[in-house]
């Protein structure tokens, strides 16, 4: 049975009480609206993820930024002092 001979016993064949049917596409049946569905899609998907990827760089930069004892960068500035406070007790004994 060939491409032809198929498409057209899939094409005929109904299911249930619907109209639906079986419709083979080949290579040479896509058109521009389909390939404009294909790019679509893919800039969407690469624009969703840029923009989560944005989102967390701006996120964890935002940490690293001194805002008076909430980040990161307080809290390292903190232990630090602790440790400069311990390294001079012991060097003075």
């Amino acid at each position: 049975m060939g491409w032809q001979q198929l498409r057209a016993k899939l094409s005929q064949r109904s299911y249930g009480d619907s109209s639906w049917r079986i419709w083979i596409r080949y290579a040479e049946e896509v058109n521009v609206s389909d390939y404009v569905a294909v790019v679509v899609g893919i800039t969407t998907v690469t624009a969703t993820l840029l923009t989560a990827l944005k989102w967390m760089i701006k996120h964890y930069l935002a940490e690293l930024k001194p805002n008076g004892g909430g980040s990161m960068n307080d809290r390292l500035a903190r232990v630090e002092a602790q440790i400069d406070q311990i390294y001079n007790i012991l060097l003075q004994k």
